[in-house]
């Protein structure tokens, strides 16, 4: 009996010896356990830096400002020479030409030459219009001449005849207004628009004029097209700002070539017989931009029968290089150029334009010896009275034969 106690002692003191040593080698293991696969990789892992929320590009403070919008960008190319033109023609073979009778307007294949930009027929090739201006020695305007009180001459010879003569107070205008937006103006370029503004105002009668907006720093940008709404027009001045550099020349050739060359065509049916068209520019005359040279602009405002009248906003108190070019161009044109050296005297140059323009005469005359070869053709016009100026354009391009296109224009 004994025995058998002894015998049960003895085994559960070993079943308790076996289960503690289990424990405690369970105990002593468990910080050496390793983790499971995908929890050390997270801990090898290096953090994911957190997501940073979009921003929105931030815009240069030179775009701060809102950019006016453009009706037109003027992509000027300047026209070929006409000895280059004519020698290149002269290489291409020429077809035969076809006896068939043309119409107004077209070539030879009866086709209307909407290549040819330069000219439209709407007067004889032989015959040739010219806008002028008279002043007494005061440079007051002589508005009372007759036919015979004035000579002209059509390279260096009279004319072969007067086919009509009038004194134009009333022409319809065509008017471009250039205004130079480079950074050299900046000073005094708001009061420069609001005297152009009032120009315009003064000038446009919506029923027979019309005009246009065109400002230029580095490229000659049109912000008002042809329109006879002064509203219009001065919210076309308004929406130039200054900036840029100084494409001058750029932007007279783009205007004739471009707008005022063709101006006819924006006449209305009431409406017959010559216009006048005119640049009125406004700049210190510095160019530094320009991809044509002055004599292309000179050649081109010619071209389309256009007088430039410009305003310096040179303020030195003396004439500028600049002030010599705006000279230049208007004396090449039968304009005149202004410089108010104060900047109350803007407005006094605008009101000098707006009378010029509406004391002015119209000759039309038939050349002597007329060849349409497109060459240079020079006019020289002068009163009988020594005392008179005579300011006018001081040539055109006669028309080429197979163009069938008007020397003057209209």
């Amino acid at each position: 009996m004994l025995v058998s106690r002894l015998f049960w002692v003895a085994t559960l003191a070993a079943i308790f010896a076996l289960s503690a040593s289990a424990q405690t080698a369970s105990g002593q293991d468990t910080s050496n356990l390793p983790s499971a696969p995908s929890a050390a990789l997270e801990q090898q892992r290096p953090p994911a830096p957190s997501p940073q929320p979009q921003q929105a590009p931030v815009k240069k403070t030179t775009e701060s400002k809102p950019q006016p919008p453009v009706i037109e960008s003027l992509d000027v190319k300047p026209r070929p020479r006409p000895q280059a033109v004519s020698e290149a023609a002269q290489a291409q073979p020429t077809a035969p030409k076809q006896e068939t009778p043309n119409t107004p307007g077209q070539g030879a294949s009866g086709i209307a030459n909407e290549g040819e930009k330069p000219y439209t027929v709407k007067v004889p090739v032989n015959e040739v219009n010219v806008v002028f201006t008279v002043t007494d020695k005061h440079n007051h305007y002589v508005r009372d001449l007759k036919s015979a009180d004035i000579k002209v001459l059509d390279d260096k010879k009279p004319p072969e005849s007067i086919r009509n003569f009038a004194s134009e107070t009333n022409l319809p205008l065509r008017v471009g207004l250039l205004i130079d937006a480079s950074n050299s103006i900046r000073d005094r370029f708001r009061f420069e628009q609001q005297a152009a503004i009032e120009f315009l105002n003064q000038i446009i009668h919506s029923d027979r004029d019309q005009a246009f907006v065109l400002g230029f720093d580095t490229t000659p940008e049109i912000t008002q097209d042809f329109t006879g709404n002064t509203e219009k027009l001065g919210n076309g001045v308004r929406m130039l700002r200054p900036g840029g550099g100084t494409a001058m020349y750029d932007a007279i050739y783009g205007a004739c070539r471009d707008k005022l060359l063709n101006a006819d065509k924006l006449r209305n049916a009431s409406i017959s017989g010559p216009l006048r068209r005119a640049i009125i520019l406004v700049s210190d005359g510095e160019d530094n931009q320009s991809r044509v040279t002055r004599d292309d602009a000179i050649e081109e405002a010619q071209r389309a029968e256009v007088i430039v009248y410009a305003i310096s906003t040179n303020v030195s108190g003396t004439k500028s290089r600049g002030d010599k070019i705006l000279e230049a161009i208007a004396n090449a044109t039968g304009g005149r150029a202004f410089f108010p050296f104060k900047i109350e005297e803007v407005a006094d140059a605008f009101s000098q334009i707006q009378e010029e323009l509406r004391s002015q005469y119209a000759v039309s005359y038939k050349p002597a010896d007329f060849t349409a070869d497109g060459k240079y053709r020079s006019i020289d016009i002068e009163a009988v009275n020594k005392k008179y100026k005579v300011r006018s354009r001081k040539g055109y391009f006669a028309p080429k034969s197979e163009t069938a296109s008007a020397a003057g224009g209209q």
